[in-house]
């Protein structure tokens, strides 16, 4: 049986270990068997609904919007996506935080049975396997992480994940990851690096989108995703969510 996810049995833990102790954050490139990293891209591309997420603000008065796939091809929807859009430009024109990118949040799919037994389970079922888990606390450090949620991302042309720090210590949240399945071309030119900034607001380290590398940082930690341009390709794939101890 063709296997749908492994983790590459040639990777040097140790070395990115030591990378993370550093510096609280490593990317951990050809993450996945070649095949297996094949096989979540294909996913990706071709199996996933994608809707829209978008945020316009900081603070409880301006909640994350979260449009799924048929709202936005229902009455109204690209004008309801357009507004939420607007309002997130806004927002990050004033300097507050805002974001716009498609996505599919696997962990509402699999709680609401949207595509039952679909593949974004099973990949939601492998996050939180053994194996992904054990490879998180070995390059970490943290043995206290026990579990994954995750989210199916795209950034496309216009899409941008504005400055934030991830705080939410309270509700577990240890490690950010990136699972990228970007193209294998892709240019520094189109945007979508994952970059980290210091307190004066200059970056410090930034990640290329790659394809099969898994980005990994401790929280809360200042970062953002740098805007796509509209003349980027079609686009910056990835699974996406936190390691948790709880």
């Amino acid at each position: 049986m063709k296997k749908l996810f492994e983790i590459n049995p040639a990777l040097d833990r140790a070395a990115c270990a030591r990378r993370f102790a550093e510096r609280g954050r490593v990317q951990v490139r050809d993450v996945l068997t070649p095949e297996t990293a094949e096989e979540v891209a294909g996913i990706l591309r071709r199996r996933t609904r994608w809707g829209l997420a978008t945020r316009g603000g900081d603070g409880e008065a301006t909640p994350p919007v979260s449009l799924r796939a048929h709202e936005l091809a229902a009455p109204g929807g690209g004008e309801r996506a357009n507004k939420a859009a607007l309002a997130a430009h806004a927002a990050s024109a004033r300097g507050d935080y805002g974001f716009r990118f498609a996505h599919y949040p696997m962990v509402d799919a699999l709680q609401n049975r949207w595509e039952p037994d679909g593949p974004h389970e099973l990949l939601l079922e492998y996050l939180n396997a053994p194996d992904f888990l054990q490879l998180a606390r070995d390059v970490t450090g943290i043995d206290s992480l026990v579990k994954a949620d995750g989210q199916a991302t795209l950034y496309a042309p216009n899409h941008y994940l504005g400055r934030h720090i991830d705080s939410h210590v309270a509700e577990g949240w240890r490690i950010a990851y990136v699972l990228n399945f970007a193209p294998q071309d892709w240019h520094p030119d189109w945007g979508g690096y994952l970059l980290f900034l210091d307190d004066e607001g200059d970056v410090v380290e930034g990640f290329r989108p790659r394809f099969n590398a898994l980005n990994l940082f401790a929280v809360p930690q200042s970062h953002l995703v740098s805007y796509v341009p509209p003349f980027a390709p079609l686009g910056r794939l990835a699974i996406t969510g936190w390691l948790r101890d709880r």
